[in-house]
């Protein structure tokens, strides 16, 4: 197994399922030793079991979410850490989620490696022809944003709230390269745009109807734009737009936006 990324809550490998040639993510939930063992084994179990209902629904309901494969709750039964690595055994090690494998691109990867690609367009061309590059290319980019606007409107339909909304969260699928394979592109290279948009990474999502709940969602997306691609947050209003095309209860869910996005205002100017 290979060790794709580990975060504080979990530990994420790329594996196989039943055959070699079958790739699989194994989503690990480590216990955690600061905590009373029946708290930690409670807490991982609801969490897990949480994630796993939110994809199972998800998936019957045709949202483009990994597929579930296996998953355990029980501390004791799976490998540890640092036994996975070696193939042995260990006690306490965590709950696990194994999971469809999604080959295609972080959507964070795919709009940075955009705005660079832009930049180096702009400064290479003549006047003349900068114009009409930046329009084409722009069309290309908002397509793309409108897709991730659509797949929020149809995990919102579907009656789950991601909880952790970031373009990191996302995958486009069959753009040529795995999530972390960024070193296969190089600035200048013109980024693969198409490609259907995957949600990731359900591990504080949660079964909800609430207005409020799917405002925050969105709220957290756009703040995700705000600070990772400056350039791009301009056209943010493209994901608002796929959203509204693709959920028919869209209109109080943005309307509760513009309430969200006032209280955030405050809590930055109160500090």
């Amino acid at each position: 197994m290979t060790l794709i990324t580990q975060g504080a809550e979990a530990h994420l490998y790329k594996t196989t399922f039943l055959s070699p040639s079958i790739p699989a993510a194994l989503k690990i939930r480590p216990s955690k030793p600061y905590r009373h063992p029946i708290l930690d084994r409670r807490l991982t179990r609801q969490r897990v079991l949480q994630e796993a209902r939110c994809l199972a629904r998800l998936v019957r309901e045709g949202v483009n979410v990994p597929g579930v494969l296996g998953v355990d709750w029980d501390l004791n039964s799976v490998h540890s850490l640092k036994g996975v690595e070696k193939g042995e055994k260990g006690v306490g090690a965590g709950a696990w989620i194994l999971m469809e494998w999604i080959p295609g691109c972080v959507v964070r990867v795919v709009i940075s490696r955009w705005e660079k690609y832009l930049s180096s367009r702009s400064h290479s061309q003549g006047n003349g022809s900068v114009q009409a590059e930046k329009e084409e290319e722009e069309a290309k980019i908002l397509a793309l944003l409108r897709r991730v606007g659509a797949a929020v409107g149809i995990l919102h339909k579907a009656g789950v709230v991601h909880g952790d909304l970031t373009t990191s969260n996302l995958i486009l699928r069959g753009t040529g390269a795995d999530a972390d394979a960024e070193e296969e592109w190089k600035d200048g290279q013109e980024p693969n745009l198409e490609g259907d948009v995957v949600l990731i990474d359900f591990g504080l999502a949660s079964q909800s109807i609430q207005d409020e709940d799917r405002a925050v969602d969105l709220y957290v997306l756009e703040r995700a734009f705000g600070s990772t691609h400056p350039r791009t947050e301009p056209l943010f209003g493209e994901v608002l737009e796929g959203y509204r095309a693709s959920y028919r209860g869209s209109g109080s869910v943005l309307k509760r936006l513009e309430d969200v996005r006032m209280r955030g205002r405050k809590r930055s100017m109160l500090g």
